[in-house]
């Protein structure tokens, strides 16, 4: 039969104690299995010391980390509910910029008479509002609603230009209207071209025997003769068919005039002319009775009664 072998490390130590004054001396044996047992047991609470300390040390940085962190979010989220609440009120600020804008339209529409386009109604602007009751939930200011309140300006400032651009545009139209209006009436004889009498009207005379192509007005010689209209001289001289010292003016728009039996022009042809400028003086040139201003109207070419055309 085999026999089994044993292992086991038998080692001891020992451990004397030799006390003072010859007292005895004791021993002390320690197997080495014990002396391994403590040494690990010795490392082990090292260890767990060691670790211990670290996961501690760890543990306060962390947390003084993590401290500072927060304290930085705390101010970060401070500046930035400054920072909104800055926004904020740019936002509400512009918003009552757009009001006054909107009344401000409003009022130059009353003044020129240009009516805005239906369904384009502007908001009434807070000058116009008379009752200024408010409420309402206390909400604390977020990115969301300062966002919502300038998309909101910026589409009423985008209803605004829109609006702005169509009343330019309308302010224009009606300018050329009233600039075509006043060229028009400016370049339509409208006045009297002398001071005097009617001594013949336009039309038959004489007991039906002559038709009168314009209209005579008899006063002294060397009274004043202006230009009835805007226009530019044609003709400016001595007329051997009867009208002696005669002017023509084309005024354009199909308008001419004629002004006869002159004593002197004192214009010529290529000249422009403006409504009331003197053009001559009242004489008894050509095939005439007495001192007076022979004149004529026509329109596209047709002779008219100058009456029609003399406030």
């Amino acid at each position: 039969m085999e026999r089994k072998v044993d292992n086991t490390d038998k080692r001891e130590y020992t451990i004397k104690i030799i006390p003072h004054q010859g007292s005895s001396v004791h021993s002390i044996h320690l197997p080495i299995k014990w002396i391994k047992y403590a040494v690990g047991s010795l490392l082990a609470v090292v260890l767990l010391l060691a670790g211990a300390f670290s996961y501690s040390v760890y543990s306060s940085y962390s947390l003084r980390n993590e401290a500072s962190q927060i304290e930085k979010l705390k101010e970060a989220n401070t500046q930035q509910q400054e920072q909104l609440l800055e926004l904020s009120k740019k936002a509400n600020s512009l918003q009552s910029e757009v009001d006054q804008l909107e009344q401000i339209e409003k009022e130059v529409r009353q003044l020129t008479g240009v009516e805005e386009e239906a369904g384009n109604n502007s908001q009434e602007s807070n000058s116009e509002v008379k009752h200024n009751g408010q409420g309402g939930p206390v909400k604390n200011l977020d990115i969301q609603d300062v966002s919502l309140a300038l998309s909101d300006v910026e589409k009423r400032v985008a209803d605004r230009k829109n609006s702005l651009t169509r009343l330019r545009d309308a302010l224009r139209e009606k300018q050329q209207i009233i600039e075509m209006q006043e060229s028009i009436s400016a370049s339509t004889p409208s006045i009297w071209p002398t001071s005097g009498d009617v001594s013949s009207p336009y039309g038959l005379r004489w007991g039906g025997s002559d038709f009168h192509p314009g209209m005579d007005i008899a006063n002294d010689v060397g009274t004043p003769i202006v230009a009835t209209a805007d226009g530019v001289v044609t003709t400016a001289g001595y007329n051997s068919g009867g009208y002696g010292n005669m002017v023509d003016i084309d005024h354009g728009n199909g308008y001419t005039t004629r002004y006869g039996h002159m004593s002197s022009v004192v214009v010529s042809a290529g000249q422009t002319v403006k409504r009331g400028q003197i053009i001559g003086y009242m004489g008894s040139t050509g095939f005439s009775t007495g001192p007076h201003l022979h004149y004529e109207i026509r329109v596209h070419g047709e002779l008219v009664n100058p009456a029609g055309y003399m406030r």
